[in-house]
């Protein structure tokens, strides 16, 4: 930020520990952060800021971790102020005590926490490219760019309406409510990555299930408005016994053509660039069951569709291990916290 001449500003120093002063839920009010930088920029009016006056006595690293742990933000978020919106100051947090071994154990505890860090950064630094790779792979070989079947093979141009049968609109959870026991997926659970989070919270908590909202085999589902327009997700068998709520549309793939084939059409950027031009020909963006109907994209014999669904799969299996290798190490960190600052 410019300072004026003869403004008064106060400069961050190596080492102080910075505090937001605001916040719209309670629960993030005074998050904090060390500023381990030599540059010294001014402080702005958005935050609050403590300075350290003798050196040797808190390793600032170490400091940054404690102030992460559960005991400590329950002590910060118990002097925040506020209704509609939550205020913190400095003054409020004065009388909050530190507690810290030697300078030696501490520097210790913030170089085992700093390694895990780093071994999380590469873990999501993996798990991001083998993403890139996949969706890389993918579009060489949708494009035949990357051939995987036999030169003189066929790709036939055809659309969603020639390799499914019906496409069905989600329940109407004002009108139908489940029965308080059965997953459901709902247009905010849509994810086109390798595994999708569902919710197993019923929709209300008494009704009646129908079964034509039953997820099956070989099943796809498309987001048709909202901020998830155009997304898609494959039913798997190891995703249980599974309905599906409003503002999704379904779709079933014919015998003969693979499932799994069709919905690493719907992950390409030439179906990104479609959704956009679909959903914009509303006022609100939505792509309806006959637009879905018109998506056309080439299909190759089932064993070529089959191998090239396969490929994708494994790829996914893999991210989907590094993904729950990452987890641990969240979960070890966030351990390893309430441990050392006990």
């Amino acid at each position: 930020m410019l300072v004026e001449e003869g403004e008064h500003q106060n400069k961050v120093e190596y080492g102080d520990i910075l505090f937001t002063q605001s916040s719209e839920t309670l629960e993030e009010v005074g998050l904090s952060s060390v500023w381990l930088h030599k540059a010294s920029p001014f402080l702005n009016s958005f935050c609050f800021g403590f300075h350290f006056t003798e050196n040797g006595v808190i390793n600032p690293r170490f400091i940054a971790y404690s102030l992460r742990t559960a005991y400590m933000r329950e002590q910060i978020v118990r002097e925040g102020q506020g209704a509609t919106r939550y205020n913190l100051s400095s003054n409020r947090l004065k009388p909050i005590k530190l507690v810290y071994p030697s300078y030696q154990e501490q520097s210790k505890v913030a170089s085992l926490m700093s390694r895990i860090e780093k071994r999380i950064e590469k873990q999501e630094e993996l798990i991001c490219t083998l993403k890139k790779y996949k969706r890389g792979l993918i579009s060489e070989v949708l494009k035949q760019k990357l051939v995987l079947s036999r030169e003189d093979e066929k790709w036939e141009e055809v659309s969603l309406s020639d390799v499914a049968d019906g496409f069905e609109y989600g329940m109407n959870a004002a009108a139908t409510s489940f029965d308080g026991e059965h997953k459901y997926i709902r247009i905010t659970d849509i994810d086109d990555a390798a595994h999708t989070y569902i919710s197993s919270d019923p929709v209300s908590p008494s009704g009646v299930l129908e079964e034509k909202y039953r997820v099956r085999e070989n099943d796809i589902l498309f987001a048709r408005t909202g901020a998830s327009v155009g997304k898609s997700y494959l039913y798997r068998k190891n995703d249980g016994d599974l309905f599906f709520a409003g503002f999704l549309i379904r779709i079933h793939v014919k015998d003969g053509v693979d499932s799994g084939y069709v919905f690493l059409n719907t992950l390409t950027g030439e179906y990104n660039k479609w959704v956009l031009l679909e959903s914009a020909r509303s006022g609100q963006p939505g792509i309806n069951a006959e637009q879905y109907r018109r998506y056309h994209f080439k299909l190759p014999s089932f064993k070529t569709q089959r191998y090239i669904a396969e490929i994708a799969n494994n790829l996914d299996m893999k991210i989907y291990k590094e993904s729950q290798r990452l987890l641990f190490l969240q979960k070890q960190k966030v351990g390893l916290l309430q441990q050392l600052f006990i």
